[in-house]
């Protein structure tokens, strides 16, 4: 499913306009999700995108944001606290409810992670929770500041640099991290729990998912990350993630629409989306699939159009009809790719076809085959691609029997 992302602003706790993105399917959204990334970092850490797309795909949105003073939110990091990103954490959820819809799920890396943990409570409609590499102690965060600590507790405040870059840590970022554990907070969260960790996790070792998991009452999962890194580096830990996450999330989503369809041994079902003009759901056998329209003509471009299962169908008999016949003579094909189009052009200007007024529809195929053949075995290839059934049946005559079933 094709993913569409837009940039938004809402207003956060301490005043300041704060960006967000919001990654959405093209086609129907089961459900939202709210996603607050780690310590200093912004919404648009590779593994946070990663993530988003990945349950975007699957048919859940995802608004992600720059807490106050990161990324390209406004204000300064130096006013804000623990407690500002919890504040600023139920802005987020209390502007989806108005402007879109409140989250069902939300999501946290690192300290994100225990600032989802902390708000869950006071955002009622969320029905699951989400941690990835988070501290069982939010005061966890405060060994990044190394020799600083010092400083910032005599002076009131200080420059840390982390992660190659300079932030001002004031006192009261410090004092608000202290007596903050989570146990307490997980122990009576009432939502479903899923846990993410590495066990090689070196920014925040494993013992935290272990005191999380064991504060948490059921239902609560936890998940290993295996090799994975603290940020997720890897493009397939992240993935992975949003794999794992849309599955379980499935409970607290409504059921997608083409589970419900039921076909029988070639028959190809086609019913309506009830999402505007276009959007069809087309089950044939055990599979499900889209169709709409472009958006350049009004559709949403959740699918292929019906002239692209149209093309899909013949380019797809003719590279098995062409596989078939190799093998029956023996002949290798290391790569074979069937490129088709479709118009529709004056009958004056197609020298091949019968008709030679109004317009005809033109079908341009392009067939590529790499492997070792001479100049005749291509050639009788080109000829037998337009034996493949759907080339054939595309130019016989072809009687379509209509009927309207339903009540009177």
């Amino acid at each position: 499913m094709a993913v569409r992302s837009e940039s938004v602003n809402f207003t956060g706790a301490l005043g300041d306009s704060l960006a967000a993105r919001i990654d959405r399917p093209i086609g129907p959204t089961r459900g939202f999700a709210l996603f607050a990334h780690c310590f200093t970092c912004s919404k648009d850490l590779a593994a946070a995108r990663r993530i988003a797309d990945g349950l975007a795909e699957r048919g859940i949105a995802v608004m992600r944001f720059d807490f106050t003073g990161l990324g390209h939110s406004d204000g300064e990091f130096a006013n804000t606290t623990f407690a500002s990103n919890i504040e600023d954490l139920v802005a987020a959820a209390d502007w989806m409810r108005d402007e879109l819809e409140a989250p069902t799920i939300l999501i946290g890396h690192s300290l994100g992670g225990a600032a989802v943990l902390a708000a869950a409570e006071r955002i009622p409609e969320a029905k699951g929770v989400a941690t990835i590499g988070a501290p069982a102690d939010p005061g966890h965060v405060v060994h990044n500041f190394g020799d600083r600590i010092a400083e910032i507790e005599r002076d009131g405040e200080a420059e840390v640099v982390l992660g190659g870059r300079p932030f001002r840590v004031r006192k009261e970022f410090l004092d608000a991290l202290k007596d903050r554990g989570l146990e307490a907070t997980v122990g009576r969260l009432r939502r479903d729990l899923l846990i993410f960790h590495a066990p090689l996790d070196q920014t925040v070792g494993i013992e935290n998912a272990g005191k999380l998991f064991a504060a948490a009452r059921h239902p609560k999962s936890f998940v290993s990350l295996d090799q994975a890194d603290h940020l997720l580096t890897r493009i397939a830990d992240a993935a992975y993630v949003a794999a794992v996450l849309s599955g379980w999330a499935e409970r607290f989503l409504p059921t997608a629409r083409p589970a419900s369809i039921a076909v029988s041994e070639g028959e190809v079902a086609v019913i309506d989306a009830a999402e505007g003009i276009f959007p069809q759901w087309v089950a044939t056998g055990s599979h499900r699939l889209r169709a709409d329209e472009p958006a350049t003509v009004g559709g949403s471009d959740s699918g292929p159009a019906p002239y692209d299962f149209l093309l899909a169908a013949l380019g797809a008999c003719t590279n098995m009809t062409l596989k078939m016949y190799a093998e029956r003579k023996g002949w290798q094909i290391d790569r074979l790719e069937t490129r088709l189009r479709h118009d529709r052009v004056h009958a004056e200007d197609c020298a091949d076809c019968e008709t030679k007024e109004g317009m005809v529809d033109r079908i341009e195929r392009r067939i590529t085959i790499e492997g070792p053949l001479d100049a005749d075995q291509r050639a009788r290839l080109a000829g037998i691609a337009d034996k493949c059934p759907v080339h054939r049946t595309l130019h016989n005559e072809i009687t379509v029997v209509t009927e309207i079933d339903g009540e009177d």
